[in-house]
């Protein structure tokens, strides 16, 4: 088998994301890729590994980093072979870095940021942030993505994903056309409308990236194991809107299928 081939994705990956809402692809960067990132949070962390009677509250988030380490584990031929499968070759932006990272600790108090979301992807200049916005052009944003810097088990943290929600909510966003809809107009009934919806956990060896729809619903929630759980939950940004001229990517077609719409 090629490397070509070794890294592409199969069509099964495809019509999973496309009917579920993501992917997860294992090796996507190397362990030893990840042992280096998670040194270096470490550090800006000021806190010491082997003193867990150092890690007093449940999540510490750090923002944007950019140097090579996170930007080899963001650029690797097996990811960048996924981008343009899911968005289109040439329609995204090489990732620059990594970031945010919310590093979850080994706690029984609540991080208070639990709760089923979309992340949002334009009108961010709005200091209240329940004003930013998504429409369904996802404009902003082409992925949205997890990568697994640590292992993460069942009891580790593992983001909470609600399978096929994206659907539901790209048919939510379709009356409100290119300007979008808030954060607060999407998260009024605290997306119900997504609750019946089967959920995965993303779990995974170091190394490991979800390559999610920008509409799919998910959620944090506690840590009860014994690690730190470290991950990186970046945007994959476009190089333009949707061009109706191009053939649609799995992204689109998700979107027009869940809309009832020609693909």
């Amino acid at each position: 088998m090629s490397i070509a081939q070794d890294i592409a994705l199969t069509p099964l990956q495809v019509e999973t994301f496309i009917n579920d809402g993501f992917i997860k692809i294992d090796n996507a960067f190397s362990s030893d890729l990840a042992q280096d990132c998670r040194n270096e949070l470490w550090a800006d962390l000021g806190l010491a590994q082997d003193r867990p009677e150092t890690w007093t509250e449940p999540v510490v988030r750090i923002g944007w980093k950019s140097s090579p380490s996170f930007v080899a584990a963001a650029n690797t031929p097996r990811l960048h072979a996924a981008y343009n499968t899911l968005v289109g070759e040439g329609l995204w932006l090489a990732p620059q870095g990594l970031g945010t990272f919310p590093i979850r600790f080994p706690s029984s108090k609540s991080a208070g940021d639990e709760g089923w979301h979309i992340d949002v992807s334009f009108g961010t200049e709005n200091p209240d942030f329940m004003e930013w916005r998504a429409n369904v052009l996802s404009s902003g944003r082409a992925l949205l993505m997890l990568f697994l810097l640590s292992d993460v088990g069942p009891d580790d943290a593992p983001t909470l994903i609600r399978k096929g929600s994206h659907a539901t909510i790209a048919r939510e966003l379709l009356p409100y056309g290119k300007a979008g809809a808030t954060l607060r107009e999407l998260s009024a009934e605290g997306y119900a409308s997504t609750k019946d919806c089967e959920i995965a956990l993303a779990t995974g060896a170091a190394g490991t990236v979800y390559l999610c729809h920008p509409f799919l619903v998910h959620s944090a929630q506690p840590h009860h194991g014994t690690e730190p759980r470290f991950m990186a939950q970046p945007p994959l940004m476009p190089s333009m809107e949707f061009d109706p001229k191009l053939p649609p990517s799995p992204v689109q077609i998700a979107i027009r299928k869940a809309c009832g719409l020609t693909i």
